[in-house]
């Protein structure tokens, strides 16, 4: 067993607490030698669990355990255990050792073989930090006589200094560093695992450390509770390579969420606000926006719950699966952990590889009856298009763009009015720099305020709030339009259509409105003019700072420049303030209006529905916000002194690139929809960094549900690193793609028999966007970083493979999700691996990748790839793959799944009661109460027949069905098939005789005929299934077949599905009919 500290000094092996351990912690590696067999020539499935006995507590805990080796008494395990560095160990802490063999894998049977103790500080003064200790086996009467009569220090004592116990083999610890081996040789590296008697022992020189002190406090503002894990694998030129894999929570899961609802609440309260000043409106908008208010409010309230609700958790840093149907923790992902994979390799560099596990993004509360947001959303769009005449229909880019000017006013009229004050108190204090300085600060935001209002929506939105005034009476017509406005109509996209309850206005004043927002240039442009003749006057600069953009300057203006003295600045410039800010107050005021009138049609139409949608689309997008953020903050850590990457994060942008696993099939389909969209919604996000004032370093979340900005706080030394852009305050923008690629049982289904258009329709729409951001990348990085980039990657031939494996239609295509991988790791950018709630498939998939890096990147040795998979996944089928019962799998439940195996319940009871009543009836002696009872009895029969094997199956893990189980079962189920049908024949005969001969019904069917029948159906079904058994008898060399997963899909999902099956109807009924009219012609 090697134990490790990665760049400790010699006060650092002394295994302190927290304040003298290395943040990486130390590991352990168990070697066995010579064990001994509890039955001769069995061959053992070793495996090591490592216990720490504290010495103040006195108490024994499971730590961790190594890997199965297979087939030998001589392992080498390859895994490791590691310490982290807040783990309180210490010289005098003593640690055990137990060995088992495992008999059964997937019942985690195993059996006990011996166990060896050992203090920490022994093996740190051994001779070369090497212990060899001797397993012993003590009988269970003699441990439990241990365990009540000594203490584990006692226990550990005897051990080491007396004979007890059988010696059953020997087991080797030993010390090493991270790092290159010290001897260069590994000679002893076999694929045989039967060679496998030693562990190397080896020094190594500490990784590469960063920054560590400063980026400590950042870390664990954003990962929490990690799992570790350390492996050593064998290279394909025979050297070690070691690899630490650590999965962490992420505090961001409840922190990204409880930002998020609180800006909804602001936003949304806001919003509210505003469609209660809209003024007076007539009776139908009027009760309109009543009834608007009312939902909205309550919806309010729902998110302020909610808020309160997640504000009172506390424990664990993740949701589990087991609470994605909580409606309180809806906006929280699933299960989302950093799975983080360091190399050290003998001759390559170190290599970090960082993958974000997460649930996928998806509503699980609102369920998936109807479908994903994908789905609902365009149905919602269609409808909305077609509605009736009560409302006015804006398309959903109208209604964004209405919701970006309004968000735009809110956040530029308290820039101008500060910076007009600013200008008025450079005024006063007579500088003429600092006035220039202030007066270009106000023109340009000016500007972009007066160039929000030029847009055709805003005139169309004060044209539909006009016909909404009661009693609107129209001014006068427009006038002509000159050329020049005639032209830049043209540019403007075609106006809203309205429905038939708004008046098309055709002479509706829109001079009035070009009047008020024209005053606003106006006033700036007196402003501007006042400024430059100040300082013309003061002796200053020559070149007017802005000049009139019309070439005109209004003479009372000029008045007033010479009726004032120098002094008079102040008092020059303030009335010329007020008046801007007057004007600009008339705009904002009537904007506003107009366009909050633009949103109320959007609330107004299907409220309940257009209200659940939005619920439904924050809690996806506030689980996908809540990976990214974590990702990005993981990535710029892992990258922040690589400065080609800076220069892509602030020039490019960052590429996000989600590998999807859910299948196309029942609920996952809805799920995968709302995947879909929340993971598009996150180009709505843009990143800033800024310094950290204190030691919150948690982002913040700021803007609206049409942009956000996340602001990342860095400690000052590393946000001093940075480029000068990025700290200046540049806003970074992330590329999010989504390749999906089902993999389970589900998806061989919905292959089969549904459809896959949505995977291949999502695939497609993300490998253009892929493509683009390619595009961008090449162009805008410098030509030097190309040329050296396009040498070491092949990124065009991955792209085109990577087309050709979307087109290829071809069933379960994992070559999608490796190439698209390689790109975004290629690409520096940030992974996330998703299934339904981020476990199995998940982990199964990240461990593949894993190794397949190691085997593609670090030259693993090819016959060690299978190994090295299985160190990475689980021990046994309760365990993930990181060994931790926290993360454990989904464990199977036969109980509950017994009702869908049995036989049904409504033939049991339906035929049981049938015989029930014919047994205690007075006169059964009627020939149809004979055939009923033998129809019922053979229906029953033959429903129960399958019913056993798989009750085996599913209770008592049964799997192996052998050639004779299985013709035995055959015979039963046509045996039974063949009777029921006579009996119904005979049944018909019996209603035939009934009808058309009542007379003689006493006399034909009598008791001996009616006997007669019954022997005749018995033997003409031997005599048809007979012969069919016989004939596969002579297949005696058959094997026995063990399913592995017996599945049970009662259902199809989709109508087209169900029809699918339908295309071998016809064949089968000439079975049947064959099988029943002609069973001499069968054989």
């Amino acid at each position: 067993m090697e134990i490790k500290e990665e760049g400790t000094s010699e006060e650092g092996q002394q295994f302190l607490p927290t304040a003298q351990a290395n943040d990486t912690g130390d590991t352990q590696f168990t070697t066995c030698k010579d064990l001994v067999a509890p039955v001769r020539d069995r061959k053992l499935n070793t495996l090591v669990q490592i216990s720490v006995i504290h010495p103040a507590e006195q108490s024994l805990t499971r730590y961790s355990s190594t890997e199965i080796v297979e087939g030998t008494r001589d392992p080498l395990f390859l895994t490791g255990v590691i310490f982290p560095s807040e783990y309180p160990i210490y010289e005098e802490t003593s640690i055990k050792l137990t060995v088992y063999d495992v008999k059964d894998k997937s019942h985690d049977t195993q059996s006990f073989l011996g166990y060896a103790s050992f203090k920490v500080g022994e093996l740190l003064k051994s001779k070369e930090q090497l212990l060899s200790l001797s397993l012993r086996f003590l009988s269970p009467c003699l441990e439990a006589w241990w365990s009540m009569r000594y203490n584990y220090s006692d226990r550990y004592h005897y051990l080491r200094t007396s004979d007890g116990g059988k010696v059953v083999g020997t087991i080797e610890v030993s010390v090493v560093k991270m790092g290159e081996i010290e001897d260069g040789e590994a000679d002893h590296i076999t694929t045989d695992v039967q060679g496998q008697k030693c562990a190397l022992v080896y020094e190594c020189t500490a990784p590469e450390n960063v920054s560590r002190k400063d980026n400590l406090p950042f870390l664990n503002a954003v990962l929490k509770n990690p799992v570790c894990k350390l492996y050593r694998f064998p290279t394909s030129d025979n050297k070690w390579m070691q690899i630490r894999e650590q999965m962490s929570e992420s505090v961001l899961s409840f922190h990204i969420p409880k930002e998020l609802i609180s800006l909804h609440i602001k936003e949304d309260l806001c919003r509210n606000q505003e469609i209660k000043e809209l003024g007076e409106l007539s009776p139908h908008w009027d009760n309109l926006r009543k009834n608007v208010l009312i939902h909205c409010d309550q919806m309010v309230n729902m998110y302020q719950e909610i808020l309160t609700e997640l504000s009172k958790e506390t424990g664990s840093s993740f949701k589990s699966s087991s609470s994605k149907g909580d409606k309180t923790l809806e906006f929280v992902p699933i299960n989302l952990h950093l799975q983080r994979m360091h190399v050290h390799s003998p001759h390559l560099k170190d290599a970090l590889y960082d993958v974000i596990t997460v649930g996928a993004p998806a509503a699980h509360f609102q369920g998936f009856k109807n479908g994903g947001l994908r789905k609902l959303l365009h149905r919602f769009e269609t409808e909305r298009r077609n509605t009736g005449y009560q409302f006015i229909y804006y398309s959903p880019e109208n209604t964004a763009k209405a919701k970006e000017v309004l968000s735009n006013i809110n956040q530029l009229q308290p820039l101008i009015a500060t910076h007009a004050d600013l200008l008025l108190n450079s005024a006063s204090q007579h500088s003429p720099d600092s006035l220039k300085n202030s007066l270009k600060m106000l023109s340009e935001k000016t500007e972009l305020f007066v160039h929000a209002f030029k847009d055709q929506l805003v005139r169309s939105a004060l044209l539909a709030l006009y016909t909404a005034r009661p009693g609107g009476i129209l001014k006068k017509p427009p006038s002509p339009k000159s050329s020049a406005e005639e032209s830049h109509a043209q540019d403007q996209p075609p106006p809203i259509r309205r429905q038939d309850s708004i008046p098309h206005h055709s002479d509706y004043d829109e001079e009035e409105w070009d009047r008020v927002w024209a005053d606003v240039g106006k006033s700036l442009n007196c402003v501007i003019a006042m400024v430059d003749k100040l300082i013309e006057r003061d002796g200053g600069s020559e070149e007017s700072s802005g000049g009139d953009k019309d070439g005109e300057r209004d003479p009372s203006l000029e008045d007033s420049i010479a009726s004032h003295p120098r002094e008079d600045w102040y008092e020059q410039l303030h009335p010329l303030i007020l008046t801007l800010k007057d004007c600009m107050g008339e705009v904002v005021s009537r904007a506003k209006q107009s366009l909050t009138f633009v949103l109320l049609q959007e609330l107004a139409y299907s409220l309940p529905q257009c209200l659940m949608l939005t619920l439904r689309r924050d809690i996806v997008f506030s689980q996908a916000l809540a990976g990214l953020v974590c990702g990005f903050i993981i990535k710029l850590h892992t990258s922040l002194h690589d400065p080609d990457f800076l220069q892509q994060l602030h020039t490019v942008g960052l590429i996000v690139q989600y590998e999807g696993l859910l299948s196309t099939y029942s609920d996952e389909i809805g799920m995968l929809e709302d995947m879909a969209v929340g993971i598009s919604d996150l180009k709505k996000v843009a990143f800033k960094i800024i310094e950290a004032k204190s030691n919150d370093v948690l982002p913040v979340v700021t803007g609206r549900r049409e942009h956000y900005v996340v602001e990342v706080k860095l400690p000052t030394r590393m946000f001093e690193s940075l480029p000068l852009q990025i700290k200046e305050g540049q806003l970074l923008y992330v590329y999010p793609v989504l390749f999906n690629v089902g993999i389970n049982e589900q998806q061989t289904l919905a292959e089969r028999f549904g459809d896959v258009s949505l995977q291949e329709s999502i695939n497609l729409e993300n490998f253009e966007l892929l493509k683009e951001y390619y595009a961008v990348f090449m162009e805008k990085m410098p030509p030097d970083y190309i040329s050296h980039f396009q040498e070491q990657n092949d990124l065009k031939g991955l792209l085109e493979s990577l087309h050709q494996n979307i087109q290829a239609k071809k069933r379960k295509n994992v070559e999608i999700m490796w190439l698209a991988a390689t790109i975004c790791r290629k690409l520096n950018g940030i992974r996330f691996t998703c299934c339904k709630s981020a476990k199995d498939r998940t982990s199964m998939s990240v461990t593949l990748e894993q190794c397949s890096i190691l085997r593609d990147e670090h030259q693993l040795h090819k016959d060690f790839f299978i190994r090295a998979l299985d160190c990475m996944r689980s021990l046994f089928s309760n365990n993930c793959s990181v060994g931790d019962t926290l993360y454990a799998e989904v464990p199977q439940h036969p109980w509950r799944i017994t009702r869908c195996h049995v036989t049904p319940k409504h033939s049991t009871t339906g035929n049981a009661a049938i015989l029930f009543a014919i047994q205690t009836k007075h006169n059964p002696q009627k020939p149809t109460y004979y055939f009923l009872a033998m129809l019922d009895a053979t229906d029953l029969s033959l429903s129960s027949t399958t019913s056993p094997r798989m009750l085996g199956i599913f209770w008592f893990t049964l799997r192996e069905v052998t050639f004779g189980g299985c013709l035995c079962q055959m015979f039963f189920i046509h045996f039974f098939a063949a009777t029921e049908s006579i009996v119904l024949v005979a049944m018909a005969f019996d209603c035939y005789i009934a009808i058309c001969k009542p007379l003689r019904y006493t006399v034909i069917p009598t008791g001996e005929i009616t006997g007669l029948i019954a022997c005749v159906a018995i033997l003409w079904s031997l005599y048809m299934i007979v012969s069919l058994v016989f004939f596969l008898l002579r297949l005696d060399s058959v094997a026995t077949l063990t399913p592995t997963d017996p599945l049970c899909h009662l259902c199809l999902p989709s109508w087209e599905a169900r029809l699918k099956p339908l295309n071998t109807c016809s064949s089968h009924i000439g079975v049947i009919l064959a099988f029943f009219l002609f069973p001499d012609t069968l054989f």
